[in-house]
């Protein structure tokens, strides 16, 4: 192999090493891809979504880096979320699996569920009542009710509007005990409300340490409904949700 030729190799090597490098460094510090693969975020996330995360949003901790390794507690530059934020975080009883809920509860906060309604800090929030909503998409075809919930305001951040589902007021978490929310910890529902294992199932997820935030939801940058198998290219057009492509996340 002449002299050209092993230049070039290493050449084109150097770049794909450069490149992998500046992907890492983006993933680790500013934006990471995930995907929806359930349904306890409908109609916020639809199963499908493909979604940007932003890393800075909450500062830094083992859980923003691949893998999660050991190397430091707690969380560079770091700041809470505001209630109301969708976020992804590290689940705390394995510290490996990714979920996604939106953040209801903060430090020092007191979260109820009466009736299937969401109390912070002994009061009811907001839910007006919109009408039907057909879920698709996550199990059998389903009809249940959807509601607009606003959440009190927090530090710096003003109440927050979101979109949830209720098949009932009466499944097994729409009446809890009171949670006190531990210091350096928030509590995390997901939106349809009765298909959600979130921090009211304490056994499986419970508060959600501060350190395990991943990042913020910010925008769905494709969303695909599964209706095209990958070799039916001439469905793929029709399997595209396109008019949730570039929406934010709210």
């Amino acid at each position: 192999m002449s002299n050209k030729s092993s230049g070039g190799w290493l050449e084109s090597l150097k770049t794909i090493l450069y490149a992998g490098l500046i992907a890492i460094g983006i993933r680790t510090i500013a934006f990471e891809p995930f995907n929806i693969p359930s349904g306890s975020m409908i109609p916020t996330l639809l199963v499908g979504d493909y979604l940007f995360v932003s890393k800075y949003s909450y500062g830094y901790s083992r859980a923003s880096l691949p893998f999660s390794p050991n190397l430091f507690r707690g969380r560079i530059l770091g700041s809470l979320p505001a209630r109301g934020d969708v976020a992804v975080f590290k689940l705390p009883r394995d510290g490996t699996t990714d979920y996604i809920k939106r953040i209801v509860g903060l430090p020092g906060d007191r979260i109820q569920v009466r009736q299937g309604v969401l109390r912070v800090n002994g009061q009811p929030v907001t839910r007006t009542a919109v009408g039907p909503y057909t879920v698709e998409g996550d199990g059998p075809r389903l009809t249940v009710r959807l509601y607009r919930e606003t959440l009190p305001p927090s530090s710096g951040s003003p109440a927050r509007t979101h979109e949830i589902l209720e098949a009932s007021d009466d499944g097994p978490y729409d009446n809890t005990q009171e949670f006190v929310v531990p210091s350096d910890h928030v509590f995390a529902m997901g939106d349809n409300r009765d298909n959600s294992l979130d921090s009211r199932a304490t056994s499986y997820v419970g508060f959600v340490p501060v350190e395990n935030l991943v990042g913020r939801a910010e925008f769905i940058f494709f969303s695909w409904d599964g209706s095209a198998s990958w070799w039916e290219v001439w469905a793929w057009p029709f399997a595209v949700r396109w008019t949730r492509i570039f929406s934010g996340v709210r």
